[in-house]
C-alpha cells in the first residue's frame, strides 16, 4: 500500500516526505500500533508503518533500527522539531492523525494492510 494512499484513508498531516512523488514511492507492506518499543524490536518487519501515540527520539531510532519507513503519530499529537529532524535525517517518512490508535489500525486493515502476527497469535 503507498503512503499516499495511507495518508489519505488516516486523513492524515505530512510532517516529513512532503514531496508527493516520494508519498506514492514509498510502499508500505504491514504495520503495527504500539506504544512499546520493546514489542516493535520483537514483532516488526521492514517496509512496515508503525502507528504509535509516543513522540520521543526513541521511536524514530527504533524505527531506524527496524527498517521501519514510516511513523504516523495518533491522537494528534506532534513531535518537537528535534525529532522531525532525525526522521529527516533517517529517511522515515512521518504522518500525524486526529484518530485514536484502535480505529487508525482498524481503518488500514479494512483497506487491505495487515500486520505481521506472533507465533502465539497463530
Amino acid at each position: 500500500m503507498k503512503l499516499s494512499y495511507i495518508k489519505t484513508i488516516l486523513d492524515a498531516d505530512i510532517l516529513t516526505g512532503e514531496d508527493s512523488t516520494e508519498l506514492d514511492a514509498t510502499e508500505i507492506h504491514t504495520a503495527c500500533g504500539c506504544d512499546l518499543m520493546s514489542d516493535v524490536l520483537a514483532f516488526v518487519k521492514d517496509q512496515s508503518l508503525l502507528l504509535t501515540g509516543l513522540i520521543n527520539p526513541q521511536v524514530i531510532r527504533t524505527a531506524e533500527m527496524m527498517d521501519i519507513v514510516a511513523v504516523c503519530f495518533v491522537r494528534g499529537k506532534t513531535p518537537t522539531q528535534e525529532v522531525i529532524e532525525l526522521a529527516k535525517d533517517r529517511g522515515i517518512a512521518l504522518i500525524t492523525t486526529k484518530l485514536p490508535l484502535y480505529l487508525a489500525c482498524g481503518k488500514l486493515y479494512n483497506e487491505g494492510l495487515g500486520g505481521k502476527q506472533s507465533a502465539e497469535a497463530l
